[in-house]
Protein backbone atom coordinates (compact mmCIF):
# COMPACT_ATOMS: atom_id res chain seq x y z
CA UNK A 1 0.00 0.00 0.00
CA UNK A 2 1.33 3.44 -0.91
CA UNK A 3 1.95 5.69 2.11
CA UNK A 4 0.51 9.19 1.64
CA UNK A 5 0.59 12.49 3.50
CA UNK A 6 -2.82 13.16 5.09
CA UNK A 7 -2.14 16.25 7.20
CA UNK A 8 0.27 19.15 7.63
CA UNK A 9 0.21 21.25 10.81
CA UNK A 10 2.22 24.05 12.33
CA UNK A 11 2.06 25.66 15.77
CA UNK A 12 3.25 29.29 15.52
CA UNK A 13 3.45 29.79 19.31
CA UNK A 14 4.55 26.72 21.27
CA UNK A 15 1.53 25.15 23.05
CA UNK A 16 -0.72 28.03 21.96
CA UNK A 17 -2.69 26.93 18.91
CA UNK A 18 -2.37 24.96 15.68
CA UNK A 19 -2.87 25.74 12.01
CA UNK A 20 -3.60 23.33 9.14
CA UNK A 21 -1.68 23.68 5.87
CA UNK A 22 -2.18 22.30 2.37
CA UNK A 23 1.49 22.54 1.41
CA UNK A 24 4.81 23.60 2.91
CA UNK A 25 8.38 24.28 1.77
CA UNK A 26 11.08 22.99 4.11
CA UNK A 27 14.78 23.91 4.31
CA UNK A 28 17.70 21.77 5.52
CA UNK A 29 18.36 22.00 9.24
CA UNK A 30 15.18 23.98 9.93
CA UNK A 31 11.81 23.32 11.53
CA UNK A 32 8.63 23.56 9.51
CA UNK A 33 8.25 27.25 8.52
CA UNK A 34 6.07 29.01 11.06
CA UNK A 35 6.29 26.17 13.59
CA UNK A 36 7.15 27.05 17.20
CA UNK A 37 8.55 30.41 16.07
CA UNK A 38 7.71 31.77 19.52
CA UNK A 39 7.38 30.26 22.97
CA UNK A 40 5.85 31.69 26.14
CA UNK A 41 8.25 31.79 29.08
CA UNK A 42 6.69 31.63 32.54
CA UNK A 43 7.66 33.77 35.51
CA UNK A 44 10.16 31.19 36.86
CA UNK A 45 11.86 30.64 33.51
CA UNK A 46 15.36 31.75 32.59
CA UNK A 47 14.74 31.43 28.84
CA UNK A 48 15.53 34.41 26.65
CA UNK A 49 16.08 35.23 22.98
CA UNK A 50 19.71 34.09 22.94
CA UNK A 51 19.41 30.29 22.70
CA UNK A 52 17.12 27.28 22.62
CA UNK A 53 15.82 26.21 26.05
CA UNK A 54 14.15 22.98 27.22
CA UNK A 55 10.38 22.78 27.52
CA UNK A 56 10.17 23.19 31.31
CA UNK A 57 10.95 26.88 30.80
CA UNK A 58 7.66 27.49 29.00
CA UNK A 59 3.91 27.60 29.54
CA UNK A 60 2.67 24.28 28.13
CA UNK A 61 -0.54 22.33 27.57
CA UNK A 62 0.72 19.70 30.01
CA UNK A 63 0.45 22.29 32.80
CA UNK A 64 -2.37 24.45 31.38
CA UNK A 65 -4.86 22.11 29.64
CA UNK A 66 -7.10 24.97 28.47
CA UNK A 67 -4.44 25.94 25.94
CA UNK A 68 -5.15 22.78 23.93
CA UNK A 69 -8.45 24.25 22.66
CA UNK A 70 -6.62 27.08 20.90
CA UNK A 71 -6.19 27.47 17.14
CA UNK A 72 -3.83 29.88 15.42
CA UNK A 73 -3.33 31.61 12.09
CA UNK A 74 0.05 33.06 11.11
CA UNK A 75 0.15 35.81 8.49
CA UNK A 76 3.48 37.55 8.15
CA UNK A 77 4.51 38.62 11.65
CA UNK A 78 0.92 38.64 12.95
CA UNK A 79 -0.75 35.73 14.74
CA UNK A 80 -4.50 35.36 15.25
CA UNK A 81 -5.45 33.16 18.21
CA UNK A 82 -8.91 31.69 18.71
CA UNK A 83 -10.25 29.93 21.81
CA UNK A 84 -13.84 28.98 22.71
CA UNK A 85 -13.63 30.96 25.97
CA UNK A 86 -11.92 34.09 24.63
CA UNK A 87 -12.52 36.61 21.84
CA UNK A 88 -10.16 36.27 18.88
CA UNK A 89 -6.87 38.11 19.25
CA UNK A 90 -4.67 39.30 16.37
CA UNK A 91 -1.29 40.61 17.48
CA UNK A 92 2.40 40.78 16.60
CA UNK A 93 4.25 38.60 19.13
CA UNK A 94 7.51 40.51 18.67
CA UNK A 95 5.90 43.87 19.44
CA UNK A 96 2.63 43.35 21.30
CA UNK A 97 3.52 40.95 24.09
CA UNK A 98 1.35 42.78 26.64
CA UNK A 99 -1.79 42.28 24.52
CA UNK A 100 -1.19 38.55 24.49
CA UNK A 101 -0.42 38.27 28.22
CA UNK A 102 -3.66 40.07 29.10
CA UNK A 103 -5.62 37.90 26.67
CA UNK A 104 -4.29 34.56 27.90
CA UNK A 105 -4.38 35.31 31.64
CA UNK A 106 -8.01 34.11 32.19
CA UNK A 107 -6.98 30.67 30.87
CA UNK A 108 -4.14 30.28 33.37
CA UNK A 109 -4.67 28.33 36.63
CA UNK A 110 -3.82 30.41 39.70
CA UNK A 111 -1.62 27.63 41.13
CA UNK A 112 0.76 27.61 38.14
CA UNK A 113 3.66 29.86 37.25
CA UNK A 114 2.11 32.62 35.17
CA UNK A 115 3.10 33.47 31.61
CA UNK A 116 5.63 36.32 31.70
CA UNK A 117 7.08 36.99 28.24
CA UNK A 118 7.31 35.77 24.66
CA UNK A 119 10.64 34.30 23.55
CA UNK A 120 11.95 34.03 19.99
CA UNK A 121 15.36 32.68 18.98
CA UNK A 122 16.10 33.91 15.43
CA UNK A 123 16.41 31.02 12.98
CA UNK A 124 15.48 28.38 15.54
CA UNK A 125 12.00 26.99 16.13
CA UNK A 126 11.39 26.23 19.82
CA UNK A 127 10.78 22.50 19.44
CA UNK A 128 10.95 20.18 22.46
CA UNK A 129 14.03 18.55 20.91
CA UNK A 130 17.46 20.14 21.20
CA UNK A 131 17.71 20.15 17.40
CA UNK A 132 15.30 21.76 14.90
CA UNK A 133 12.90 18.88 14.36
CA UNK A 134 9.81 17.99 12.35
CA UNK A 135 7.50 15.32 13.78
CA UNK A 136 6.23 12.50 11.56
CA UNK A 137 3.02 10.79 12.70
CA UNK A 138 1.44 7.49 11.62
CA UNK A 139 -2.37 7.33 11.42
CA UNK A 140 -2.27 3.54 11.94
CA UNK A 141 -0.59 4.05 15.32
CA UNK A 142 -3.22 6.65 16.22
CA UNK A 143 -6.02 4.25 15.30
CA UNK A 144 -4.40 1.55 17.44
CA UNK A 145 -4.56 3.87 20.46
CA UNK A 146 -8.22 4.61 19.68
CA UNK A 147 -8.97 0.89 19.45
CA UNK A 148 -7.36 0.14 22.82
CA UNK A 149 -9.31 2.98 24.42
CA UNK A 150 -12.58 2.07 22.72
CA UNK A 151 -13.28 5.64 21.61
CA UNK A 152 -12.53 8.18 18.90
CA UNK A 153 -9.66 10.57 19.55
CA UNK A 154 -8.70 13.66 17.60
CA UNK A 155 -5.20 13.38 16.08
CA UNK A 156 -4.73 16.99 17.18
CA UNK A 157 -3.96 15.69 20.68
CA UNK A 158 -0.47 14.81 19.45
CA UNK A 159 0.39 18.35 18.19
CA UNK A 160 2.53 16.96 15.38
CA UNK A 161 3.62 18.31 11.99
CA UNK A 162 3.23 15.69 9.25
CA UNK A 163 0.62 12.92 9.26
CA UNK A 164 0.67 9.97 6.87
CA UNK A 165 -1.40 6.84 6.30
CA UNK A 166 -0.68 3.45 4.74
CA UNK A 167 2.07 2.20 7.07
CA UNK A 168 1.58 -0.56 9.69
CA UNK A 169 1.25 0.62 13.27
CA UNK A 170 4.49 1.60 15.02
CA UNK A 171 6.59 0.92 11.90
CA UNK A 172 7.69 4.54 12.04
CA UNK A 173 9.89 3.56 15.00
CA UNK A 174 11.88 1.34 12.62
CA UNK A 175 12.86 4.51 10.73
CA UNK A 176 15.19 5.66 13.53
CA UNK A 177 18.65 6.11 11.99
CA UNK A 178 17.27 5.96 8.45
CA UNK A 179 16.35 8.49 5.79
CA UNK A 180 12.74 9.01 4.70
CA UNK A 181 11.47 10.98 1.74
CA UNK A 182 8.20 12.90 2.01
CA UNK A 183 7.27 14.64 -1.23
CA UNK A 184 10.48 16.39 -2.30
CA UNK A 185 11.93 16.50 1.22
CA UNK A 186 14.40 14.02 2.69
CA UNK A 187 14.51 13.60 6.46
CA UNK A 188 17.01 11.90 8.73
CA UNK A 189 14.84 10.27 11.40
CA UNK A 190 16.60 10.71 14.72
CA UNK A 191 14.43 9.75 17.69
CA UNK A 192 11.05 8.81 19.07
CA UNK A 193 8.85 11.50 20.59
CA UNK A 194 8.24 10.80 24.28
CA UNK A 195 4.82 12.06 25.34
CA UNK A 196 3.50 13.90 28.38
CA UNK A 197 0.16 14.69 30.05
CA UNK A 198 -0.86 17.04 27.25
CA UNK A 199 -2.18 14.14 25.14
CA UNK A 200 -4.87 13.48 27.75
CA UNK A 201 -6.51 16.80 26.81
CA UNK A 202 -9.38 17.26 24.37
CA UNK A 203 -8.38 19.74 21.61
CA UNK A 204 -11.95 20.99 21.28
CA UNK A 205 -12.70 21.65 24.97
CA UNK A 206 -9.29 22.04 26.61
CA UNK A 207 -10.34 19.51 29.28
CA UNK A 208 -8.51 16.34 30.28
CA UNK A 209 -10.94 13.63 29.32
CA UNK A 210 -8.94 10.52 28.32
CA UNK A 211 -6.04 8.45 29.67
CA UNK A 212 -4.23 8.63 26.34
CA UNK A 213 -0.76 8.69 27.89
CA UNK A 214 -1.38 5.67 30.11
CA UNK A 215 -2.80 3.72 27.19
CA UNK A 216 0.60 3.85 25.47
CA UNK A 217 1.94 1.74 28.36
CA UNK A 218 0.18 -1.24 26.76
CA UNK A 219 2.97 -1.25 24.18
CA UNK A 220 5.70 -0.79 26.79
CA UNK A 221 6.49 2.85 26.00
CA UNK A 222 5.05 6.37 26.11
CA UNK A 223 6.22 7.38 22.63
CA UNK A 224 4.18 8.61 19.69
CA UNK A 225 5.61 9.88 16.39
CA UNK A 226 9.27 10.35 15.47
CA UNK A 227 11.40 13.47 15.30
CA UNK A 228 13.31 14.04 12.10
CA UNK A 229 15.82 16.52 10.71
CA UNK A 230 15.46 17.99 7.22
CA UNK A 231 18.57 17.09 5.19
CA UNK A 232 17.20 17.88 1.72
CA UNK A 233 14.69 20.69 1.34
CA UNK A 234 11.71 21.01 -0.97
CA UNK A 235 7.93 21.00 -1.08
CA UNK A 236 5.42 18.72 0.65
CA UNK A 237 1.72 18.67 -0.22
CA UNK A 238 -1.27 16.74 1.04
CA UNK A 239 -1.36 13.46 -0.89
CA UNK A 240 2.41 13.27 -1.48
CA UNK A 241 4.11 9.90 -1.17
CA UNK A 242 6.11 8.86 1.90
CA UNK A 243 8.86 6.23 1.57
CA UNK A 244 11.86 5.02 3.50
CA UNK A 245 15.10 5.24 1.50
Amino acid sequence: MTVKVTGLWRHPIKSHGREALESVTLSPGQTMPGDRVWAVAHEKSRADNSAWAPCQNFTLVSKVPALMAMSARLRGEDVTLSHPDRPDLTFAPDREEALFLDWVKPLMPENRAQSARIVRVPGRGMTDSDFPSVTLCNMASHRAVEQKMGRDLSPLRWRSNIWFDGLPLWEEFDWIGREVQVGEVVFAVRERTERCMSVNTNPETGLRDAETLGTLDIWGHRDFSVRAEVIQGGDIRIGDEVRAL
